[in-house]
This record gives structure tokens, sequence and C-alpha cells, in this order.
């Protein structure tokens, strides 16, 4: 990476060179008043939304469009209840949901909202069983389906996974994205930051209730502390007169520091029972008193994983669709990181077209 800030060693520099190195920089920064000005008007959301839904804290979003809806099966996006769901409508040119709006699907997005501390005790059963439920019924009743297909995001898809063998009745097509499912592997850092040796999750909600939104994102960004706490400001300096390059990393950052809670009883149990024992690959996870079977997913089932996956390594993924009982399945591992697969360029060019080719061959 080439950085032209100031050197800062006169021995191995002339003056004319130290000079020259100044006048460099000064004119960078001349560009700062501009840059931060793109900061001001920059949106997030690029596609239009109602929502059509509301239960507690969640809101369900239905994508506003004057395309002509061609499939007869609605699509509905489930992400992670860290952060904000818009990560998957971040800008026009990075949007997941709109490569499935401009093919004609009818598609919803959840979001979940931001808990409270009277929200403490809500766990899996109510967030999948009760929540889940409730949002794909209301999408099921407003497009008279039977089945909806369901894309599910990190947590967001292991939740979809869990919900897909509890309620096979529901899910036409399921799409899990960079979803966690086989938590067996214990080599990669968040695991080991997260063994039942070293982390007492039960004592941990105990003190703060809920999982405070600055522990998640200090966690997140000490996964990669160079990248995300120096790298990217070098890349920020070097590109203070892109201003397509700072509509997107203010999009981004705007989305990166837009953290929120999770509930203390859901995040204890999915890191007790799922990140800790790895109950649900092996059929051993129990939600409201009953089995996750992953067999009874019959299903079409597409997997996506992303081969620079800090956050999901890919053999956290791919054992999916093994344990799986449909006969129709698919895995992609496509070259990007955990959010590369939602916003980078190469993904929306040429992995979500084929997705929306995918999933319109099984929604009529």
């Amino acid at each position: 990476m080439s950085v032209t800030f100031p050197q800062f060693m006169p021995w191995m520099t002339t003056p004319e060179q130290m000079q020259e190195q100044w006048m460099g920089f000064a004119r960078k920064m001349a560009h700062l008043p501009k840059a931060l000005e793109v900061a001001r008007r920059v949106r997030v959301g690029a596609t239009p939304s109602d929502a059509v839904f509301r239960m507690d804290k969640l809101r369900l979003l239905r994508y506003v469009t004057d395309v002509e809806q061609l499939h007869s099966t609605p699509l509905l996006v489930v992400f992670a209840l860290v952060n904000r769901p818009y990560i998957l409508d971040l800008r026009p040119g990075k949007s997941v949901v709109s490569h499935f709006v401009n093919r004609g699907f009818d598609t919803y997005n959840l979001d979940w909202g931001v808990p409270t501390d009277g929200d403490r005790f809500l766990n899996m059963e109510d967030y999948i069983e009760r929540y889940l439920d409730a949002v794909v019924d209301q999408v099921r009743s407003r497009t008279d389906c039977d089945k909806i297909s369901v894309l599910g995001y990190c947590m967001g898809g292991s939740m979809s996974a869990m919900y897909a063998a509890l309620h096979p009745e529901k899910v036409k097509n399921l799409i899990l994205m960079a979803a966690p499912v086989d938590w067996s592997n214990r080599e990669y850092l968040l695991a080991k930051w997260t063994d039942a040796s070293v982390f007492d999750v039960d004592k941990l909600m105990q003190v703060y209730g809920n999982a405070p939104a600055e522990l998640l994102q200090g966690s997140f960004q000490l996964l990669k502390p160079v990248s995300t706490m120096v790298e990217k400001y070098f890349t920020f300096y070097e590109n203070l007169e892109d201003e397509k390059f700072l509509e997107d990393f203010f999009a981004m950052e705007t989305w990166l520091n837009d953290n929120i809670p999770v509930a203390g009883e859901m995040f204890r149990q999915f890191v007790k029972y799922c990140m800790q024992q790895n109950l649900l690959i092996q059929g051993k996870l129990r939600i409201g008193g009953r089995i996750v079977d992953l067999r009874k997913i019959v299903c079409p089932v597409l997997n996506l994983t992303a081969t620079q996956d800090h956050l999901v390594p890919p053999e956290l993924s791919l054992p999916f669709n093994d344990a799986v009982g449909s006969t129709d399945r698919k895995g992609v591992n496509f070259p990007a990181g955990h959010i590369g697969l939602a916003v980078g360029t190469k993904a929306n060019r040429e992995l979500w077209p084929s997705v929306c080719d995918w999933l319109a061959e099984r929604s009529n």
C-alpha cells in the first residue's frame, strides 16, 4: 500500500523532497471540507419501502417498485440481530434487495428493531417461533401463498435454517448467506474468544442484561484490527478527491457504527447452545421444546459462502448442505469477505444476478 504522508526522517530525505511531500499533503487535505460535506449528505437505503406490519419492536418492510411482479412466490430477507438490515440495501449499485426487486420478486425485509432493557429475557423461542413465524405468516397472508422464499444473512441465516427445519410447510426456497450452522472448528479467532473456558456468557448477561452494542462492535473490529482501524483510513486519505469513493465509504461507515444491542437471553442461548456446544448441526438443539432437525428441510437450498470471510469462515456454513434432507441443494463459495458478499462490486455484478436466476426457476 502506497501512502503519501510526509516522511518524518530528515536524514533520509532532502529538504526539497520534504517540502514537496508537505505540499502534497497540504493539497490532499484541502479536499477534506468537501469530503465532510459528502458525509453530511450521504444516505443509506437505496430502495423505497413501506412498513406493512409491526410487532413489538420489529417492522416488516415491503419494497415499493413499478417493476411488474413476475414470480408468484414472495421473498423474505432475514438479517442478524446485530447491526441494521439496510446493509442489504445500502446504496444504488450495492444493494442485494434491488436485484430481486428489479427481477420482479415481491420482496420483504425484516427489521428486528432495537431491544431495550425490558427485552432482556427474550429468547430463541421468542425470536423464531413467535416473531419470525408471525412475519412469515404475514407475508403468506398478504400474498396468498402457502409457502415463501427466505434469504437469511449471517446469524439471520442460522435463525432462518432453524425456522425452516421447524416449519418446512411454510418455506418454499431457502437461501443462506454467510450463515454459520456448524461451530466444530475451534481454530478461528472468534471461536477462541467465545470458548466456554474463557467466556462465561451467563455471568456477562447477568451483569449487562442485553449484549452491549459496544462490546459486539469492538469484538468485530478486533478480528482484523489493522484493516478496520488503520488501513481503511489510509485508503480514505488516498481517495479524498474521489466523490464516488467517499459516498460509498461514508455509507459503509454509517452502517458499521449503527450498532444495536442483542436481547440478553437470546444472545446467551445462541452463544452457549450454538457457538459453544454446537447443538444445531448435531440435531440436539431444542427451541420451544422441539428438536431442530435439519433433515426436515426438504425445499431447494442455496448456500452462499465467502472465501475471505473472517467472521463466518466457509467451513462453518458448508456442512449445512449435507445435513438437510433436500435433494435440490447448491453451494457457492464466492471470492469476497463477509460484508463484501452483500456490498462488493464483484458480488453485485456476478453473484446476485445468478442467485436471482436460481430463485426464479423455483418461484412459480
